[in-house]
């Protein structure tokens, strides 16, 4: 984030993110791209141990007891040394524990959230299933009652964490005649019988983090594991969106901020017809709209920060701005990744740097936590509504009628 809006102990707190980034082994981050680690528990350990877990979770469970801006000028640190870090560092201590901490019982904040900051356990979010993505509906994991129990079978996919968490967040079925937002429950699996987590994906990129498919047969919890209780499991989904989203994106920006230091610090040394190639337009112009973009996605991010924050800002509204920010931010760093490749040529398609390796790792930015396309229907929706209610409260100047012929009624046609 911009360090002119930070204060003292933000930007104390930023310089601790930094340095724990320093710390993360050139090793690990090289061999979790080459799939010889499959889940990183010792960076969650690391991580644990200098309370950079949970930024916003309560001090009583481990946390920093800050609020959105504080997490997401950290999330941008953490995103600087991989992207694959910075998700797995986000889907447990921000998803997964604010869920429990907002949902779930005391047993669940102190047996999950508590170790779990601490980095002596780790937590993976379960969505996306083999026949759907963006159909969060559409889920065919089903779970039935058996007296105090539930009894879980269905499969997830791409799970970040699948091979090293410890605890599953699971959506499913509980009563399939319910309309879609009365039929989910939101379950606290352990890893206990009949879980199993099979097939690491060959992934484009974002290596590493135990991406799996987790199998469910005849999984039996206890009701007391369902957070917001029985059939509320929507609520849990919604409130899960924010940290998602925005969390992404702002991971995001620190993820893609490597590759315009390193295209910046390669086009004004490396030299072509007897200058550094920085004084060619050609070069110069798309790193100056690299710079440029980056302090958009920076805006914008601490712009929905701050309202998420100040809590003034209505729930359709945060849905709006959160969605934007997921959606130009991921759109953003995509531009700069590729423009920074450009620049510097064939040297950067090569794994000399390792701009080839960001832009493998940001591609998936546009995707995972809701697709860009159903960001911009999120978009659309809230900001048909918001208008609506302007209009309806005449809250701004009607300019239809500052035109020289408005009185040509006849002229505006609609139907």
């Amino acid at each position: 984030m911009f360090d002119f809006t930070m204060s003292e102990e933000q930007i104390k707190l930023r310089d601790e993110a930094r340095e724990f980034t320093k710390w993360v082994p050139r090793e690990m981050i090289l061999a979790m791209d080459a799939e010889e680690i499959q889940f990183p528990r010792e960076y969650l350990t690391e991580c644990g141990k200098r309370n950079l877990l949970g930024i916003r979770i309560p001090k009583e469970y481990g946390g920093r007891g800050l609020g959105w801006v504080e997490d997401t000028l950290v999330a941008e640190e953490i995103g600087v040394a991989s992207y694959s870090l910075a998700c797995i560092w986000g889907v447990g201590a921000d998803i997964v524990c604010e869920a429990i901490v907002k949902y779930g019982s005391e047993e669940l904040k102190q047996s999950i959230v508590v170790p779990l900051l601490k980095g002596e356990t780790f937590a993976a979010e379960c969505l996306t299933e083999p026949r759907g993505g963006s159909d969060f509906f559409g889920a065919t994991t089903k779970a039935r009652r058996d007296g105090s129990d539930w009894i879980i079978s269905g499969q997830k996919r791409f799970i970040v964490g699948a091979e090293g968490a410890d605890w599953f967040m699971v959506y499913a079925v509980t009563d399939p005649g319910a309309p879609p937002h009365k039929r989910m429950t939101c379950f606290m699996v352990p890893r206990t019988k009949g879980v199993e987590s099979k097939y690491i994906y060959g992934l484009m990129g974002v290596r590493g983090g135990g991406a799996g498919r987790l199998l469910l047969d005849e999984v039996r919890v206890p009701e007391r594991y369902a957070l917001n209780g029985v059939n509320n499991g929507f609520e849990v989904f919604m409130t899960n969106m924010i940290p998602e989203r925005l969390g992404t994106a702002a991971m995001t920006i620190g993820s893609v901020r490597p590759a315009l230091e390193i295209a910046t610090s390669y086009t004004s040394r490396r030299k072509a017809f007897g200058q550094p190639i920085m004084n060619f337009q050609a070069v110069g112009f798309k790193v100056a709209d690299c710079a440029m973009t980056m302090d958009a996605m920076r805006s914008m991010a601490y712009t929905t920060a701050l309202a998420i924050d100040s809590g003034k800002a209505d729930a359709g509204r945060i849905r709006r701005m959160v969605s934007q920010t997921k959606k130009f931010i991921t759109e953003g760093a995509w531009q700069v990744a590729n423009n920074c490749m450009q620049v510097m040529g064939g040297i950067g398609y090569t794994n000399v740097f390792p701009i080839e390796r960001i832009l493998r790792d940001i591609r998936l930015s546009m995707i995972w936590v809701g697709t860009n396309e159903i960001m911009q229907q999120i978009i659309q929706t809230e900001w048909y509504k918001e208008h609506a209610r302007n209009m309806k409260t005449n809250a701004t100047r009607d300019v239809e009628p500052d035109a020289v012929s408005a009185h040509e009624t006849d002229e505006k046609v609609y139907e």
